[in-house]
């Protein structure tokens, strides 16, 4: 599992864009001595780039044939610079969210975070001990304290950074803010329950499209979308009323055939045949109005 590999730095906004645009260029590019100049960054904020890059899902680490290790601009990567950059739209936002916490790694203290931790409200203090605790459970090996509390303070401002527009420290804005997961107020940390309007329904299509895909079904519960780490429920802290209100308004697209069956017994769900791609990539061209 991944712990502290953030150098302690949130996600800014823009990072993404300017990290992809080197990357085109040069697959190596954080392999480079002069990276951190190139682009304009200090050199523990260009590693923690590097991080940032592959938990939100638009790059991946692998071997070039060389057996060197490269970063490729992955297929959600290629359609976000080409369509959102900036992460301007809300479901931009929550996608990346979603990247982040659907697997254990890279991102193991937001894995725990949305799938397995319930309290809503903790000091932060306390949230740190819970994690300890967490850990000691299921890691093999000791993780070091200051590891895991740098993660949490990460954790809480990459959903905070820029929210309190009257403190100057926080000018400097997380694109994740706008998920509007998580507030912290005098050290108390807030897990808050989301609307649709907070995460967008073409980001809770695209993770029934991607669930889809990585788990081979074609059908999905109610129940599964409550309480199943990697879906609605969990990742967006999303109440069982508002995940159904949900799956009747996307019922209501009559391009991508979502159907909702509802029984007295089990609430069903057939997810569409097309890929979270496909899928991604006509929302982006309805919502920035490319018509080619």
């Amino acid at each position: 599992m991944g712990y502290g590999q953030h150098q302690s730095f949130y996600l800014r906004d823009r990072w993404l864009n300017k990290a992809i645009r080197h990357l085109e260029i040069d697959e190596r590019f954080f392999y480079d001595k002069e990276a951190f100049e190139k682009i304009g960054l200090g050199k523990n904020m260009v590693q923690s780039l590097r991080y940032w890059v592959v938990a939100t899902g638009v790059v991946e680490e692998v071997f070039n044939e060389d057996r060197k290790k490269v970063h490729k601009i992955t297929e959600l990567g290629r359609l976000i610079f080409e369509y959102d950059r900036f992460v301007k739209l809300q479901d931009t936002a929550a996608i990346l969210h979603y990247q982040m916490v659907k697997e254990k790694e890279p991102s193991t203290a937001w894995y725990w975070y949305f799938n397995y931790f319930n309290e809503t409200i903790i000091t932060k203090d306390n949230l740190l001990s819970e994690l300890i605790l967490w850990v000691e459970k299921n890691e093999s090996k000791p993780v070091s304290e200051r590891s895991l509390k740098r993660d949490i303070d990460c954790l809480v401002k990459l959903y905070t950074a820029g929210q309190n527009t009257r403190d100057p420290e926080e000018v400097i804005q997380s694109p994740l803010n706008k998920t509007k997961l998580v507030e912290e107020k005098k050290g108390i940390v807030y897990k808050r329950t989301t609307s649709v309007s907070d995460i967008g329904l073409s980001a809770l299509m695209y993770v029934l499209l991607d669930y889809k895909t990585l788990h081979g079904v074609s059908n999905i519960s109610v129940d599964d979308l409550v309480n199943q780490p990697a879906l609605w429920g969990k990742v967006f802290n999303m109440k069982r009323s508002t995940i159904v209100n949900a799956l009747n308004e996307l019922t209501q697209n009559p391009i991508y055939n979502l159907t909702f069956i509802r029984t007295n017994n089990l609430d069903l769900i057939r997810i569409p045949e097309i890929t979270p791609y496909e899928f991604l990539q006509q929302e982006y061209r309805r919502k920035v109005g490319v018509t080619k």
